[in-house]
C-alpha cells in the first residue's frame, strides 16, 4: 500500500513558539551547535491502489486547502514514500 506523505512548516517569516522552547532547552543541554528549530506537521496518507499523476494532484490540492493553514504555513514538500510507486513532486 503506498503512502503520501505530506510535510507542512510555518511560514519562515513567522515567529514558532513551540520551536524556540525545544531550541532553548537544547542549549540548556549544552547542545549550543543547534542554532535554531522550526516544528512543522507530516502526514501520511495510506492509499489502496497505484498512485499517479491525477491522484498526486488531488493530494496536492487537499494539502493546500485541508492539511495547511495558508496564512501561517507553506506546504513544504508532497511525495510518495520511499516504499511507494511515484517519485516526489514538490
Amino acid at each position: 500500500m503506498p503512502t503520501i506523505v505530506v510535510e507542512v512548516m510555518p511560514k519562515a517569516e513567522l515567529l514558532d513558539p513551540a520551536g524556540k522552547a525545544v531550541a532553548g532547552a537544547l542549549h540548556r543541554l549544552g547542545h549550543e551547535a543547534i542554532g535554531d528549530v522550526r516544528i512543522g506537521k507530516r502526514f501520511e496518507l495510506h492509499v489502496d491502489g497505484e498512485v499517479d499523476a491525477d491522484l498526486m494532484a488531488t493530494v496536492e490540492q487537499l494539502a493546500a486547502d485541508m492539511l495547511s493553514n495558508g496564512v501561517i504555513e507553506d506546504v513544504i514538500s508532497v511525495h510518495v514514500d520511499a516504499a511507494g510507486v511515484a517519485g516526489e513532486t514538490r
